[in-house]
């Protein structure tokens, strides 16, 4: 029992370095920058993760980026990501349409701890492309409703045209059970809602100190999210901070991650605020 137990683990560790094929089934550009595909494994295996888990993502002769899942395992047996095109593989990346197959590595990482949000009020703060890599929770928490207490969202962008997944807030606005509220930095004629910061959202929203939080976004918005969670008196090891920095190899090999004794890839992304808030370079 002993051998097949070690080589099941030696399977599964092999099976982090070697990538998969994963057919495209849809891709669309919704935003200038961005590409959002679904993909399926060619074997047809479902891919198995924890909202918050990572994927490495390539095209071979470019290499490869990591990558947040964006969407929940609760959704059948495809998965989906968005890519923002800012260099040589990202650019190979997003080149590449339905039909076409990119490679993949993974899930790596932990994700979030689901167990530990079950019963308690959910409060995730996504700004900009940080919305991608919490889709996933969002959508496990609207599919396993019943598991969680009250459900809040704040969703913020740099301006209207920089706002993703706009079927997804269309439903999270008409969900009972899903407090959906979302603002731009800078408005046009067309926009009607909030503008302001994504801080602006938590004026109108009462928070129990029991609520448990999900950041992503942009390293500027944590200390000011922090502040207001501050005073909200929520505390920090009940903040959850998502960190997909500078990763590399993803299996804890390269050291490209490292934040003093901590690794992105292996030890997070997700780490609690509590854990991460004493690293400077964390954020």
């Amino acid at each position: 029992m002993h051998n097949v137990t070690h080589e099941c683990e030696c399977a599964e560790r092999e099976s982090l370095f070697l990538p998969r094929e994963a057919k495209i089934l849809h891709a669309h550009a919704p935003t200038s920058t961005e590409k959002h595909f679904t993909l399926q494994f060619a074997d047809g295996s479902p891919l198995k993760f924890q909202p918050g888990q990572i994927l490495e993502v390539g095209v071979m002769g470019y290499g490869e980026i990591p990558i947040g899942i964006a969407s929940s395992p609760t959704r059948t047996n495809t998965f989906e990501i968005v890519v923002r095109t800012v260099g040589r593989v990202s650019t190979a990346i997003n080149s590449k349409n339905v039909g076409d197959s990119l490679w993949v590595r993974g899930p790596l990482g932990h994700g979030f701890d689901v167990e530990a949000l079950h019963g308690h009020d959910v409060l995730v703060v996504a700004g900009g492309i940080g919305i991608c890599p919490t889709r996933s929770l969002i959508q496990y928490i609207a599919d396993q409703r019943d598991d969680f207490g009250r459900f809040v969202l704040f969703y913020g962008a740099r301006d209207p045209l920089q706002l993703l997944f706009p079927e997804d807030r269309g439903v999270w606005r008409a969900t009972h059970g899903i407090e959906y509220h979302e603002t731009v930095d800078r408005a046009d004629i067309s926009w009607t809602g909030n503008v302001g910061v994504i801080t602006t959202l938590f004026r109108n929203t009462h928070l129990s100190e029991e609520t448990r939080v999900i950041i992503c976004g942009p390293p500027v918005m944590f200390e000011f999210v922090i502040r207001e969670l501050d005073q909200a008196g929520i505390k920090r090891e009940n903040i959850y901070v998502d960190l997909e920095r500078r990763m590399k190899c993803g299996v804890g090999k390269c050291g490209h991650c490292q934040i003093n004794d901590k690794y992105c890839c292996i030890d997070g992304p997700v780490f609690t605020y509590a854990e991460i808030q004493e690293l400077e370079e964390a954020i």
